[in-house]
């Protein structure tokens, strides 16, 4: 890696394939549509992109296929997550946080400094640490990180295998005459195109049993408690929509058209997101104890909800 990591972020890194591009700079602009050509060039011009051997790339630059050229992400509208991000635990091997809403696991897209992974490597500085699961970014709850890359593989093995518990809670409001508990099991497949799931027809690969944990008004909200049994992308929000009952404040599900979906992408940090992982347990693979870790998050409706009863 020709770039070190600054300020808890690793560089990025983008692979140039084989192609009719003449120079670095024409790739990028092809590479990068949503970025001015201006602004490509300007980073070049001030060798902020650099090739294996760390050399700054001058815009002119030749064009050489099957390299990388390594940059640091730039983010500069990015919006703050004015939320704490609490340890839960911390040891040689693992550290665990209790997520809150709004806050991406990893650097991606519109975010890189207001991430778990970025704030922990700064604030405990650990370079090491890498995210041994996600959550979506509007999910809050438990979350575990690796901070020894020693044993990072044999942590993630666990979720392969499924060899991990988890437990999650969600607030939604459902359809009359549906009994729980119920196990629901349905065929996942990302939308083409788009980051959001949808069900398609053929063998299910996604099954979650949802039971009732109380009602919580008069207008049917409930408080229901989620264990997916597999670890598909929007699992569990896809399963409480297509139930007809999705998640409250979930802006995506059931699926939204794109131009929908892009009026959406600012957050209302007052509306958040009703479904927390609430815990997460395994055997550890190197000592072999049981582990178990629990959020101390509480959903804000079954709090307000409290409240008022």
């Amino acid at each position: 890696m020709p770039l070190p990591e600054r300020d808890g972020i690793p560089p990025s890194r983008v692979y140039l394939p084989p192609g009719p591009w003449e120079n670095v700079l024409d790739f990028l602009v092809e590479r990068f549509p949503r970025l001015s050509r201006s602004f490509l060039e300007g980073r070049l011009l001030a060798g902020d992109i650099v090739d294996d051997d760390g050399r700054p790339q001058a815009p002119e630059a030749p064009y050489r296929p099957r390299t990388w050229l390594w940059y640091y992400r730039e983010v500069p509208d990015e919006v703050p997550v004015p939320f704490e991000l609490p340890v839960l635990h911390q040891d040689e091997r693992l550290v665990v946080v209790d997520k809150p809403h709004f806050m991406a696991t990893t650097p991606s897209g519109r975010y890189l400094r207001h991430t778990a992974l970025v704030r922990l490597r700064q604030s405990l500085g650990l370079t090491t640490l890498s995210p041994i699961h996600r959550l979506d970014r509007e999910t809050a709850g438990v979350l575990v990180f690796c901070a020894d890359p020693r044993y990072r593989g044999r942590y993630q093995a666990l979720f392969q295998v499924r060899e991990v518990g988890k437990e999650y809670e969600a607030v939604a409001r459902p359809p009359a005459g549906l009994a729980f508990p119920l196990v629901y099991r349905s065929r996942l497949e990302e939308m083409e195109g788009r980051f959001l799931m949808h069900e398609t027809d053929g063998e299910p690969n996604s099954e979650t049993r949802v039971e009732l944990l109380r009602e919580l008004d008069e207008d049917g909200l409930a408080h229901f408690r989620l264990v997916p049994v597999t670890g598909r992308k929007h699992q569990l929000r896809a399963h409480m929509s297509a139930l007809g009952m999705p998640i409250l404040n979930d802006s995506f599900y059931p699926p939204v058209p794109f131009d929908e979906a892009e009026r959406r992408e600012h957050d209302d940090f007052s509306h958040p997101l009703q479904l927390l992982a609430r815990a997460i347990e395994f055997r550890d693979p190197v000592d072999g104890r049981m582990r178990r870790y629990e959020s101390r998050r509480v959903l804000s409706m079954t709090l307000k909800a409290e409240t008022v009863m």
